[in-house]
């Protein structure tokens, strides 16, 4: 929270220093339009949800196996000795831990669910980025914005969202890769023919 508010204090300083010297330029972006409009993400987050509905899966069958070996073992235990009562409360202790990891490699914060979407992501952050400081350079502007981040933007006139720019420029990009791989296709079938 420091860290967001010094990074707030001193952006505002930079932008007063620069206007006081010709004007400061502003533009933003909502990475969660622009994500919510790209092909390849929607299709790549939805491969995600499906597999983060079968680690859930995974996970309530192994809670359900859990508490069957704990009911199983409540009716039981008047019947066993000691030494097997200390047995089955330490083989049900160790399936409760299995859970516990198969849990925190799954949806940790560190697990499985983070890095794929980490995978996801980078490819299009990077596009985004690029894009985004081509924009800039072109503009001339001093500060672009993620409208969706943890910066606090109270307030932004319409006329300084350049989304649509950055998301027209994506489906330029796409276009072309489209062409290309057209190309290259109609190419390969010519090469077959020609052979």
């Amino acid at each position: 929270m420091k860290i967001k508010l010094f990074l707030s204090i001193f952006l505002c300083t930079l932008a007063l220093n620069i206007k006081a010297q010709r004007g400061v330029r502003i533009a933003y972006i909502d990475m969660d339009v622009i994500l919510s409009k790209n092909k390849e993400f929607v299709t790549a987050s939805q491969l995600l949800d499906e597999k983060i509905s079968q680690w859930k899966k995974e996970i309530e069958l192994k809670k359900i196996q859990l508490k069957r070996m704990e009911d199983q073992f409540a009716v039981e235990k008047i019947l066993l000795t000691p030494e097997l009562i200390a047995d089955r409360e330490l083989e049900i202790k160790d399936f409760a831990g299995e859970l516990i990891s198969l849990q925190e490699k799954r949806f940790g914060p560190n697990g499985d669910m983070m890095i794929q979407k980490n995978q996801l992501l980078k490819p299009v952050q990077d596009q985004v980025l690029s894009i985004v400081q081509v924009i800039a350079k072109e503009r001339k502007y001093d500060f672009v914005f993620d409208r969706s981040s943890d910066i606090i933007m109270l307030y932004s006139a319409k006329n300084y969202d350049i989304s649509e720019l950055v998301l027209r420029k994506i489906q330029v990009q796409e276009r072309i890769k489209e062409r290309k791989e057209k190309i290259n296709s109609v190419n390969k079938v010519l090469d077959g023919v020609n052979n």
